[in-house]
């Protein structure tokens, strides 16, 4: 799953999830952070699962076999990996996924594993979160281990959510990865759908919205999930009595900007260096966006070269992706209108 931040990828990835262990799969759960390795954050995950696994009586040895392969992969890798941290519960098979090249020994160790879930007649899946996060030399050895399991038939997948820049990332790791995935977009709700979302559950306790009241909420949150909530919740608190009234939201709209700004906006804009800032207030003067990267250089007065390494710096940060070749777009919705709140006036062209 693609799509902008606060659409609900996080959520539905765990509801998959939630479904998967429902209906007798083996799961994992990660989320990649921008500060550490893919093996690191795999291991310990991987080390739960083969024991689960290992419960299963026709499974056992086949789970004995892939926590050996375990603890070769984190000796073999840990030199290049030093954030490696897992138990090691088996001492390694010679051989067998620690060769000390990430490509080939994640590759034979999804395989053991595979083998040992298709013994338990069930899958391995890997939910894996901003996996945008993930290195490029880490994220094609991940994609040719996958790839490797499809070929054999082995039961592992792997469910993924990240930002709209993932597809092309993944394809640049390995030119097969867009044969191989699905990329479904993750966008705001239509705004039948938004109306449900802010109103079914206060009808449900006996409160009900005026329409002109829920409107205003679809016209200002645009329909994005995380917004949808701020704004019922503010809505909700603001109001004395039912319905909901288009005052309630207006009164509601003040302190659900200021939650945002305080969170939500400023939590990503702390991260900015000075030259980042300039460059997203820029793209905030030229409206919501996508931009192409000549107007943002001509509003900073700079040239579209000069400004590559910052654009590329915010790209890694996750705050802006590329739609389309030389066109930029923000990653979270509503943060041209935080920036021109947080940088107001001119001053910041200087």
């Amino acid at each position: 799953m693609i799509g902008l931040r606060g659409v609900g990828k996080t959520v539905l990835l765990d509801r998959i999830r939630d479904d998967a262990e429902a209906a007798g799969i083996h799961t994992m759960r990660v989320e990649a952070p921008e500060n550490r390795s893919l093996p690191a954050i795999l291991a310990p995950q991987l080390r739960l699962a083969l024991h689960r696994l290992s419960k299963v009586a026709a499974a056992a040895d086949w789970a004995a076999r892939a926590l050996r392969g375990l603890a070769g992969f984190a000796r073999a890798l840990k030199f290049k990996y030093a954030d490696i941290e897992v138990g090691i519960d088996y001492e390694p098979e010679k051989g067998l996924a620690d060769n000390g090249d990430l490509e080939h020994d994640l590759q034979a160790l999804l395989e053991a594993a595979g083998g040992a879930a298709g013994k338990a007649s069930t899958a391995l899946v890997l939910f894996a979160d901003e996996l945008q996060y993930v290195h490029e030399e880490e994220l094609a050895a991940l994609i040719t281990a996958l790839h490797r399991t499809a070929q054999q038939r082995l039961p592992v997948a792997l469910v993924g959510a990240g930002l709209p820049q993932l597809p092309g990332r993944m394809g640049r790791a390995k030119s097969y990865a867009e044969r191989l995935f699905d990329f479904p977009m993750i966008g705001p709700l239509a705004a039948s759908d938004a109306i449900v979302a802010i109103a079914k559950p206060a009808t449900a306790v006996g409160v009900e919205f005026e329409d002109a009241a829920l409107q205003r909420i679809i016209q200002v949150t645009h329909g994005y999930p995380y917004f949808l909530q701020e704004w019922g919740s503010h809505a909700w608190n603001a109001a004395a009595n039912s319905p909901i009234t288009l005052n309630d939201v207006e009164v509601a709209s003040k302190s659900a900007l200021a939650a945002l700004d305080e969170s939500f906006f400023r939590v990503r804009f702390d991260r900015l260096t000075p030259s980042e800032k300039k460059y997203l207030r820029a793209m905030a003067a030229l409206g919501a966006g996508p931009h192409r990267s000549g107007d943002i250089a001509a509003e900073l007065r700079r040239s579209v070269t000069s400004l590559g390494p910052t654009r590329s710096q915010l790209i890694a940060k996750g705050m802006i992706w590329s739609p389309n070749h030389g066109d930029t777009a923000f990653t979270v919705p509503l943060f041209d209108e935080f920036m021109r709140r947080i940088m107001p006036g001119e001053d910041w062209r200087s």
